[in-house]
């Protein structure tokens, strides 16, 4: 699974809803989305493909917690929380090495000179379960 990672400001950058920081226009948004149909297209060309989804932004989030146990629940965005998951990508693939690779391709997503991020940008790449090798012994 390829998980990308996003903040509240960062979908309120693309939305145009952050106030410190100059909207995407509509081209750059549609030069990002461009890119990312292109590289899932070329996941489902190679039979590579499997599942990918986008996440509403963090404030549509909900949180349960406990306390006491007692469930807790408090809705989003939570601002102890930088990052969340954005989306994933789910590829199956001969090797956790060719997901890397695959996930490495992202680095080119377009973004306006103007676009700046709070903190660096990553994906993390973890074999679903099932998938997952063996550990040595």
């Amino acid at each position: 699974m390829i998980m990308l990672m996003g903040s509240q400001r960062d979908y309120d950058m693309l939305t145009g809803k952050a106030a410190d920081r100059p909207a995407w226009s509509a081209e750059e948004v549609a030069a990002m989305h461009e890119f990312m149909a292109k590289w899932n297209n070329d996941l489902v060309a190679s039979g590579e493909f499997v599942d990918a989804r986008g996440l509403s932004a963090p404030v549509h989030a909900r949180r349960v917690s406990s306390k006491d146990g007692v469930p807790v629940v408090t809705d989003g965005p939570y601002p102890e929380t930088q990052e969340v998951l954005a989306g994933y990508t789910i590829v199956e693939c001969e090797s956790f090495d060719r997901a890397t690779e695959i996930a490495a391709r992202l680095v080119n997503t377009p973004h306006p000179e103007h676009a700046r991020l709070d903190h660096d940008w990553y994906v993390d790449i973890r074999p679903i379960d099932e998938y997952a090798p063996e550990p040595e012994v």
